[in-house]
């Protein structure tokens, strides 16, 4: 008769059945299941119950006495329960790795359409939400020569984008005044062939970039913004500032 196994020799068997361990996970669990009948009966019996034990793992309350309860027999409610804790926390896990991961890689990117923010501060205490990199694109801007310049007429947005030759296509920095919000901003460089390429998004908060008149000096500031795009400068026709809703504030002849 096969002995009551211990919770730290088998506590991986639910996750190996749902595929979410690692490899090195996976390889240590498949030499113990080699010599664990226990193990090779469990496994057997979760064959199938992947979907099931996914959705529960994304729901509120995981590991709940009445989660458990409403599984099946086999395995037991007990076993049941063990499962769904354990799927709960090792998917977490994964979300978070992954997010620090993702977040790690967009702070490390130098041009694309990403623009990582940090907020400081919130609600209406006048403080603002800044690129992380906005210093640096600021000093880029200053050192680069080629730059184009318009006014639109309708929103009084001005633009100024500098721009420089790479191997992989353009990098970009713009520069933004006079525009107000609360928006959600892109960049936008529109080749000579129609094709359209989105440099770099941002936040405008309500007291705006590069107001003239504004009451603090963070809203007096333009904004500053990096980004890159595939087109070599002279593919480029023009760039436009749209906003998320469709509505372009600035066009730009390249």
């Amino acid at each position: 008769m096969m002995g009551s196994p211990g919770p730290s020799e088998h506590e991986t068997v639910g996750a190996y059945a749902l595929g979410i361990l690692d490899d090195a996970e996976a390889t240590a669990f498949e030499a113990h299941l080699a010599t664990c009948e226990w193990c090779a009966q469990q496994l057997d019996e979760l064959a199938g119950m992947e979907p099931m034990l996914a959705a529960l793992a994304d729901l509120p309350g995981t590991g709940s006495p009445a989660i458990g309860e409403s599984l099946s027999a086999r395995p037991s409610p007990r076993l049941a329960e063990k499962l769904v804790d354990e799927v709960s926390e090792r998917r977490a896990q994964k979300r978070r790795k992954g997010f620090y991961l993702v977040a790690a890689a967009a702070a490390l990117i130098i041009g694309g359409p990403l623009t990582v923010m940090a907020v400081n501060g919130g609600g209406d205490s006048g403080t603002t939400a800044t690129p992380l990199a906005a210093t640096g694109a600021k000093a880029a801007f200053g050192t680069i020569s080629e730059k184009v310049s318009a006014t639109d007429a309708s929103t009084k947005v001005k633009a100024t984008v500098a721009m420089e030759q790479k191997d992989w296509g353009t990098w970009g920095v713009v520069e933004l005044s006079n525009v107000k919000g609360p928006l959600k901003c892109s960049l936008i460089a529109v080749g000579k062939n129609g094709e359209r390429e989105t440099m770099s998004s941002w936040s405008v908060p309500k007291w705006g970039y590069g107001i003239p008149n504004a009451k603090t000096e963070d809203a007096k500031e333009p904004l500053y913004a990096q980004g890159g795009a595939a087109f070599k400068p002279n593919e480029i026709d023009h760039f436009e500032v749209m906003t998320f809703q469709g509505k372009k504030l600035v066009e730009i002849d390249a």
